[in-house]
Protein backbone atom coordinates (compact mmCIF):
# COMPACT_ATOMS: atom_id res chain seq x y z
CA UNK A 1 0.00 0.00 0.00
CA UNK A 2 1.26 3.58 -0.98
CA UNK A 3 1.22 6.69 1.16
CA UNK A 4 -1.40 7.74 -1.57
CA UNK A 5 -3.58 4.74 -0.41
CA UNK A 6 -3.41 5.35 2.96
CA UNK A 7 -4.11 8.69 2.78
CA UNK A 8 -7.30 7.74 0.93
CA UNK A 9 -8.42 5.80 3.54
CA UNK A 10 -7.61 8.22 6.07
CA UNK A 11 -9.58 10.80 3.81
CA UNK A 12 -12.62 8.54 3.64
CA UNK A 13 -12.52 7.65 7.29
CA UNK A 14 -12.50 11.51 8.31
CA UNK A 15 -15.51 12.17 5.56
CA UNK A 16 -17.21 9.38 7.78
CA UNK A 17 -16.70 10.86 11.28
CA UNK A 18 -17.87 14.04 9.67
CA UNK A 19 -20.71 13.25 7.77
CA UNK A 20 -22.21 10.64 9.62
CA UNK A 21 -20.47 10.51 13.81
CA UNK A 22 -20.34 14.32 14.22
CA UNK A 23 -22.99 15.91 12.03
CA UNK A 24 -26.10 13.03 12.85
CA UNK A 25 -24.58 13.73 16.18
CA UNK A 26 -24.07 10.10 17.16
CA UNK A 27 -21.04 11.11 19.52
CA UNK A 28 -21.45 14.09 20.93
CA UNK A 29 -18.21 13.84 22.06
CA UNK A 30 -16.64 13.24 18.66
CA UNK A 31 -16.42 16.95 17.25
CA UNK A 32 -14.17 18.22 19.63
CA UNK A 33 -11.03 15.96 19.01
CA UNK A 34 -11.53 16.06 15.80
CA UNK A 35 -11.67 19.79 15.04
CA UNK A 36 -8.89 20.05 17.54
CA UNK A 37 -6.96 17.99 15.22
CA UNK A 38 -6.50 15.27 18.77
CA UNK A 39 -7.73 11.96 16.76
CA UNK A 40 -4.84 10.08 15.36
CA UNK A 41 -5.35 7.72 12.29
CA UNK A 42 -3.56 4.83 11.47
CA UNK A 43 -3.83 2.59 8.18
CA UNK A 44 -2.74 -1.02 9.44
CA UNK A 45 -1.95 -2.74 5.69
CA UNK A 46 -1.68 -6.04 7.06
CA UNK A 47 -4.12 -8.90 6.15
CA UNK A 48 -3.24 -10.96 9.24
CA UNK A 49 -4.80 -10.89 12.90
CA UNK A 50 -1.68 -11.36 14.81
CA UNK A 51 -0.31 -8.74 13.05
CA UNK A 52 -3.08 -6.44 13.57
CA UNK A 53 -2.49 -7.60 17.02
CA UNK A 54 0.68 -6.37 17.66
CA UNK A 55 -0.45 -3.02 15.90
CA UNK A 56 -3.08 -2.46 18.30
CA UNK A 57 -0.85 -3.19 21.11
CA UNK A 58 2.13 -0.62 19.75
CA UNK A 59 -1.39 2.00 19.19
CA UNK A 60 -1.72 1.72 22.91
CA UNK A 61 2.10 2.00 23.92
CA UNK A 62 2.03 5.12 22.01
CA UNK A 63 -1.24 6.58 23.51
CA UNK A 64 -0.04 5.46 27.12
CA UNK A 65 3.51 7.62 26.44
CA UNK A 66 1.91 10.78 24.79
CA UNK A 67 -0.60 13.00 26.73
CA UNK A 68 -4.03 13.07 25.94
CA UNK A 69 -3.91 17.22 25.45
CA UNK A 70 -1.85 15.96 22.24
CA UNK A 71 -3.82 12.75 21.04
CA UNK A 72 -6.61 11.88 22.41
CA UNK A 73 -7.90 8.79 20.81
CA UNK A 74 -6.73 6.57 17.83
CA UNK A 75 -8.69 5.45 14.88
CA UNK A 76 -6.70 1.79 13.90
CA UNK A 77 -8.06 1.51 10.31
CA UNK A 78 -7.41 -1.97 8.84
CA UNK A 79 -8.72 -1.81 5.20
CA UNK A 80 -7.21 -5.47 4.53
CA UNK A 81 -7.70 -7.85 7.91
CA UNK A 82 -10.71 -8.94 9.21
CA UNK A 83 -13.66 -7.99 6.57
CA UNK A 84 -15.44 -10.80 7.39
CA UNK A 85 -17.80 -8.96 10.30
CA UNK A 86 -17.94 -12.31 12.08
CA UNK A 87 -14.02 -13.05 11.98
CA UNK A 88 -13.81 -8.99 13.27
CA UNK A 89 -16.25 -9.90 15.75
CA UNK A 90 -14.36 -12.66 17.10
CA UNK A 91 -11.22 -10.54 17.33
CA UNK A 92 -12.94 -8.03 19.37
CA UNK A 93 -12.10 -11.04 22.09
CA UNK A 94 -8.46 -10.82 21.27
CA UNK A 95 -8.19 -7.10 22.04
CA UNK A 96 -10.15 -7.07 24.70
CA UNK A 97 -7.90 -10.10 26.53
CA UNK A 98 -4.60 -7.83 25.30
CA UNK A 99 -5.98 -5.05 27.26
CA UNK A 100 -6.12 -6.73 30.62
CA UNK A 101 -3.50 -8.94 29.83
CA UNK A 102 -0.77 -5.67 28.81
CA UNK A 103 -2.59 -3.80 32.05
CA UNK A 104 -4.51 -1.64 29.88
CA UNK A 105 -7.81 -2.19 30.55
CA UNK A 106 -9.54 0.58 33.23
CA UNK A 107 -7.09 3.09 31.12
CA UNK A 108 -8.50 2.18 27.50
CA UNK A 109 -11.19 0.76 25.76
CA UNK A 110 -12.05 -0.02 22.08
CA UNK A 111 -14.82 0.74 20.38
CA UNK A 112 -15.04 -1.05 17.12
CA UNK A 113 -16.76 -0.31 13.52
CA UNK A 114 -17.42 -2.29 10.50
CA UNK A 115 -18.61 -1.80 7.03
CA UNK A 116 -20.44 -4.65 7.72
CA UNK A 117 -21.04 -4.19 11.25
CA UNK A 118 -24.79 -5.67 12.69
CA UNK A 119 -26.25 -5.67 15.99
CA UNK A 120 -27.51 -8.97 17.55
CA UNK A 121 -31.29 -9.04 16.69
CA UNK A 122 -31.46 -7.32 13.62
CA UNK A 123 -31.31 -7.77 10.13
CA UNK A 124 -28.08 -7.26 7.76
CA UNK A 125 -29.81 -4.20 5.86
CA UNK A 126 -31.70 -2.59 9.21
CA UNK A 127 -30.47 0.89 9.63
CA UNK A 128 -29.77 0.94 13.68
CA UNK A 129 -26.76 -1.21 12.16
CA UNK A 130 -25.13 2.40 10.41
CA UNK A 131 -24.78 3.78 14.03
CA UNK A 132 -21.01 1.50 13.79
CA UNK A 133 -20.77 0.97 10.46
CA UNK A 134 -17.89 2.72 8.97
CA UNK A 135 -16.19 2.81 5.59
CA UNK A 136 -13.04 -0.02 6.63
CA UNK A 137 -13.25 -1.74 9.88
CA UNK A 138 -11.89 -0.02 12.37
CA UNK A 139 -10.89 -0.15 16.45
CA UNK A 140 -11.38 2.81 17.94
CA UNK A 141 -8.80 3.04 20.99
CA UNK A 142 -10.52 5.36 23.69
CA UNK A 143 -8.68 6.64 26.79
CA UNK A 144 -11.49 5.61 29.86
CA UNK A 145 -10.44 8.79 31.84
CA UNK A 146 -11.86 10.63 29.00
CA UNK A 147 -14.81 8.95 28.20
CA UNK A 148 -15.71 9.11 31.59
CA UNK A 149 -15.07 12.84 31.69
CA UNK A 150 -17.11 13.25 28.67
CA UNK A 151 -20.30 10.87 30.11
CA UNK A 152 -20.12 12.99 33.57
CA UNK A 153 -20.75 16.17 31.39
CA UNK A 154 -23.50 15.24 29.21
CA UNK A 155 -27.04 14.53 30.38
CA UNK A 156 -28.56 11.17 30.16
CA UNK A 157 -25.63 9.47 28.09
CA UNK A 158 -27.19 6.53 28.49
CA UNK A 159 -30.20 7.53 26.04
CA UNK A 160 -27.42 8.46 23.24
CA UNK A 161 -27.86 4.81 21.84
CA UNK A 162 -31.57 4.80 21.78
CA UNK A 163 -31.57 8.29 20.42
CA UNK A 164 -29.25 7.06 17.05
CA UNK A 165 -31.49 4.46 16.34
CA UNK A 166 -34.20 6.33 16.18
CA UNK A 167 -32.64 8.54 14.47
CA UNK A 168 -30.83 6.50 11.34
CA UNK A 169 -34.22 4.49 11.29
CA UNK A 170 -35.77 7.67 10.71
CA UNK A 171 -33.11 8.43 7.60
CA UNK A 172 -33.13 4.87 6.42
CA UNK A 173 -30.72 2.44 5.28
CA UNK A 174 -30.20 3.92 1.66
CA UNK A 175 -29.81 7.25 2.96
CA UNK A 176 -27.01 5.86 5.64
CA UNK A 177 -25.69 4.18 2.53
CA UNK A 178 -25.37 6.54 0.03
CA UNK A 179 -23.45 8.57 2.92
CA UNK A 180 -20.94 5.98 3.31
CA UNK A 181 -20.72 5.52 -0.72
CA UNK A 182 -20.07 9.23 -1.24
CA UNK A 183 -17.34 8.76 1.65
CA UNK A 184 -15.84 6.30 -0.11
CA UNK A 185 -15.97 8.35 -3.85
CA UNK A 186 -13.96 10.64 -2.13
CA UNK A 187 -17.33 13.38 -2.13
CA UNK A 188 -18.01 15.28 0.98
Amino acid sequence: MTTSDADSIIAQTRCWIEQVVIKLNLCPFARKPFENGKIRFVVCTTNQPQALRIALKTELEFLRSTEASAVETTLLIHPNALNNFLDYNDFLGVADALLEDQGYDGEFQVASFHPHYQFAGTTADAAENYTNRSPYPTLHLLREEGLERALDSYPNPDKIPERNIRTLNELGAEHMRNILSQCLRGEP
